[in-house]
């Protein structure tokens, strides 16, 4: 009996030695797990891991929990914003109970590594916020308990594995902020616990899959910032839980359900702003009575504004912005009824109508009302102020008209006042200088009168201050002058200022741009403007200045543009300016400059220079064709002999003069009305290449380099003898008007230049091989051809093109508005800074060209007509008979010049509106196409740039 009583103790003893020597090994295998975890972290700002040593176990390890059951067993792993860095070790893998690893918002970085899959226990991952990067894990389909996979906030790439869709626990998929592409897996559709879904900011494509409309438990879809496309499957808008929906900025087609507002009882939250969305925004969304926030911003949504929005009373936000919509203001007095409303913004549709009293009535929580671009008129209401908590009001390129109320005095906290482009009159009213913390104010381009009032001076947090193309007169108050905060534009052009230039202009420490051009001002540039040593744009063109140039410019290294043209300056130009290494404009036409000009610097490209009209300067690089200067080295004579001398040289010089007048006199009388259009003097600007130059530059007129095909002639692609590209027009003389749009070019191009028109480089004028005539037009080749093609995507084969381009590609919303603005620019110039006066004619996209930058030319030039006077219409003689003839492209030119009226400013305006209404529809130019969008007042209103839009 004993002896069995040995051998049982024994053999227990054995089973008890080997489970302690099998947990001793499981402890060893989780602690040294932990280790290596440890050793691949190389960053750890806040020393959490130095906890992690011998000294204790390490299950009292900061962030690790272990477990009830089996206590040497780590179930929990959590470090959650300690600032760690490094590699993830693939050593968690051994975790084998673990259940939850949470690095969320550290800086780990690497591969997620493949042994995550080992964890089948696994129901919690969360690696957001940190830098991981290649592919997803391909085996987490083996963590079969999964609930939580939020790896949204890293640098992911390739595609959501198909095999996630067996994860049949999982309720959060987190994937957001990443570089993912591919299409979304149809297998998510087998998630049927899955609650959260969100993907935004990736690169997925294809459609959305019809399998997610199973996902009945699904109450927050993210989607926005891909590139999905298709339409949202229907079914998707009957899962009645859903309370957070964004689908923004995708290419998503078709309409919103009618009934969404039933369906989607639950909505708080709906973005699909920035898609292909038609058809009418649905009555019914008022049904859904929490609703919070809606957003539907760039689409083509058309008919009347929802219906009944007082019923949200939950409602936030609403941006209804870049649509059709068409309908009047009444629906601002439902929306008084939302006492939590903040945001309105309904910019850019057809909405018409006055602005109604009830604006005043709205909650005191709206911070932000922005209704530019629309056809509103009557006046502001003085009820405006009673919004004291309003920071936004936006009421740009509307047809307001009357006198801005005191009341708007009262809105203490606006930060921007928008109200360019309307046709508001008066004074400025002085309680502007109430609002401390106005950072924005736009006045331009409308009536305002007076003098600017001083009591902006108030306003020292103003960082923009835009008053241009008004009638304000008096002198620049120098306590608004003192406004150093004011760091980005600063604009008074376009008014009747006048008195001399404040001193305190040296405050503008900050400022990028100053515009004081076409005003009356005097005097001379104060030297304090050297102390405005980050400007880049300084125009103080079309005043009255005088006195020297201050050397003091060539301090403002950061100079990138300077006009002090049609002014009063005397003296030489400052050597300093060749200081200036990022200077590309310099405008010193039409003043009294003397002396030598530079050959370093700017001075040495003629595109970037205009000196014209100064008619004592000399030298400077050939280009610029000014005389050559005097030498001065003459050796002295007496003051007797250089009083004869110089006698004699009177009476010789006028006798000579006299000479010279009476041989051009009968020159004239015997040449008048006979004048040939190769005697220009705008051809000796050049050194006129000839007509076998260009044989050889175009290989012999070849058909391959033909580029374009216009009304006068044919464009073609040569080689200059430095290796670069030209345009070569050679005109076709044999049609009427050809040698008349040569002259026509010629006269218009050689008295101007601006970086938005296209440039002639060189003439000929000469005969070819069999004795013809020859003339033909050098341009700056524009490698991104013409407007037309890009606009219509090469599909316009029944429109000549004076410049093509093979291949053009997609135009993005912003570098359409960029080149609108870009041919305004050239158009404003022609209309407003030329002298004299330069009417187009001829103004439709084929004639814009688009340079390597994308930066838009006007071009073609050959029906172009100078004015006598700025405010005299341009006429074509040819057309003053009573067989009337129409200039200009049929559908391109206001419908008048059909019937024998004259050319004018207004009808570059009239094309540039059909422009425009072509740029942003793809509409044909036709009147009932105009008459159908917006009317021409409209568009006459934003045909002139400004910077603030």
């Amino acid at each position: 009996m004993e002896k069995h009583v040995v051998i049982m103790f024994l053999f227990y003893y054995a089973q008890i030695s080997l489970w302690t020597s099998s947990a001793m090994q499981t402890n060893q295998t989780d602690r040294l797990a932990l280790i290596f975890f440890r050793d691949s972290v190389d960053e750890d700002l806040l020393g959490v891991l130095s906890s992690w040593n011998d000294s204790s176990h390490h299950c009292e390890w900061q962030g690790v929990v272990c477990s009830g059951r089996h206590p040497e067993r780590v179930v929990s792993l959590d470090l959650t914003s300690k600032g760690l860095g490094g590699l993830l070790s693939p050593h968690v893998g051994n975790l084998s109970f673990l259940r939850s690893l949470v690095l969320q918002n550290n800086s780990f970085r690497g591969e997620i590594p493949q042994s995550i899959g080992h964890l089948f226990r696994f129901r919690r991952l969360d690696l957001s916020n940190n830098s991981f990067g290649g592919q997803m894990p391909t085996n987490l389909s083996q963590c079969s308990n999964l609930e939580i996979l939020n790896l949204i906030d890293n640098q992911l790439v390739g595609n959501i594995p198909d095999d996630l869709g067996s994860l049949s626990k999982l309720r959060v998929l987190g994937l957001a902020k990443n570089s993912l592409t591919g299409s979304i897996p149809h297998s998510i559709g087998n998630l049927s616990q899955l609650y959260t879904l969100s993907v935004v900011y990736n690169g997925l494509q294809g459609e959305i899959p019809e399998t997610l409309s199973k996902l009945r438990g699904l109450i927050y879809v993210q989607l926005a910032f891909n590139q999905l496309t298709g339409k949202i499957p229907p079914a998707i808008f009957n899962i009645s839980g859903i309370f957070y929906f964004s689908a923004r900025d995708n290419q998503l087609r078709g309409s919103i359900p009618p009934h969404i507002g039933n369906t989607l009882p639950s909505l708080t939250f709906l973005n699909f702003g920035s898609n292909l969305f038609t058809g009418v925004i649905p009555p019914s969304l008022s049904n859904a009575s929490g609703l919070q926030f809606i957003s539907l911003n760039n689409n083509s949504f058309h008919g009347p504004m929802p219906a009944n929005l007082g019923r949200l009373k939950a409602l936030e936000r609403m941006l209804l912005v870049f649509n059709q919509l068409r309908d009047d203001f009444s629906f601002i007095a439902s929306l008084t009824n939302c006492s939590r409303l903040e945001i309105i913004g309904v910019d850019l549709n057809f909405l018409e109508g006055p602005l109604p009293d009830s604006i005043g009535n709205l909650s005191n929580s709206v911070r932000v009302i922005s209704m530019s671009y629309n056809s509103m008129y009557g006046t502001i209401p003085p009820g405006i102020g009673n919004l004291f908590n309003l920071s936004f009001l936006g009421l740009a390129n509307n047809s307001l008209g009357g006198r801005v109320p005191s009341s708007i005095g009262a809105l203490h906290n606006l930060h921007t006042l928008y109200l360019i482009g309307n046709m508001l009159t008066g004074e400025i009213p002085s309680s502007i200088g109430n609002l401390t913390l106005l950072n924005r104010l736009y006045l331009s381009f409308n009536d305002f009168y007076g003098e600017i009032p001083r009591s902006l001076g108030n306003c020292r947090q103003l960082i923009e201050l835009e008053f241009s193309n008004n009638n304000l007169s008096g002198s620049i108050p120098g306590e608004v002058l003192s406004l150093s905060t004011i760091s980005i534009i600063f604009s008074l052009a376009h008014n009747q200022l006048s008195g001399s230039l404040p001193s305190q202009v040296g405050s503008l420490a900050n400022l990028v741009e100053l515009d004081l051009s076409y005003n009356k001002l005097t005097g001379p540039i104060p030297s304090s403007i050297s102390k405005c040593l980050l400007l880049e744009r300084l125009n103080l063109a079309v005043n009255s200045f005088d006195g020297e140039i201050p050397p003091a410019l060539g301090t403002l290294r950061g100079l990138r543009e300077l006009d002090v043209s049609h002014n009063d300056f005397t003296g030489e130009i400052p050597s300093s300016l060749v200081q200036l290494t990022d200077l590309n404009y310099l405008n010193l036409s039409l003043n009294k400059l003397e002396g030598e000009v530079p050959k370093q610097g700017v001075f040495l490209n003629a595109s970037a220079v205009s000196v014209f009209e100064n008619s004592n300067l000399c030298g400077g690089i050939a280009e610029l064709n000014l005389p050559s200067c005097k030498s001065n080295t003459s050796k002295p004579f007496s003051t007797k002999k250089v009083t004869v001398i110089a006698t004699a040289a009177a009476i010789l010089s006028g006798f000579i003069l006299f000479l010279c007048l009476f041989i051009v006199w009968c020159r004239r009388k015997k040449s008048k009305g006979n004048l040939s259009a190769t005697e220009l003097p705008f051809e000796h600007r050049f050194s006129r290449v000839s007509y076998e130059e260009l044989f050889r530059a175009t290989d012999g007129f070849s058909e391959n380099n033909v580029i374009g095909r216009g009304r006068y002639g044919i464009v073609y692609k040569g080689t200059t003898q430095e290796g670069g590209w030209v345009a070569v027009k050679v005109l076709n003389l044999g049609h009427r008007g050809a040698s008349k749009s040569f002259v026509s070019e010629c006269q218009t191009l050689g008295a101007i230049r601006h970086r938005n028109l296209l440039k002639i480089s060189n003439v000929c004028s000469s005969m070819d091989y069999r004795g013809n005539d020859f003339k033909a037009l050098l341009y700056e080749y524009m490698a991104n051809g013409s407007l037309q093609n890009w606009i219509h995507q090469g599909n316009d084969e029944d429109v000549e093109h004076e410049h093509e381009h093979e291949k053009p590609g997609h135009l993005g919303l912003r570098q359409r508005l960029d080149i609108a603005i870009d041919i305004a620019s050239a158009i404003e110039y022609l209309h407003e800074d030329c002298s004299p006066q330069i009417v187009h004619g001829d103004l439709k996209p084929s004639n814009v060209l688009l340079d390597n930058e994308m930066m838009g030319r006007v071009g073609d030039f050959g029906l172009a007509k100078i004015s006598s006077a700025a405010t005299t219409e341009a006429m074509d003689i040819d057309n003053r008979s009573s067989s009337v003839a129409v200039r200009g492209s049929i559908g391109y030119v206001p419908p008048e010049y059909g019937m024998g009226d004259m050319v004018s400013t207004q009808g570059d305006v009239y094309s540039y509106g059909i422009l425009l209404l072509e740029m942003f529809t793809g509409r044909r130019p036709t009147e009932e196409a105009f008459k159908d969008h917006l009317n021409l007042h409209t568009f006459v209103k934003v045909a002139l740039p400004h910077r603030a839009t």
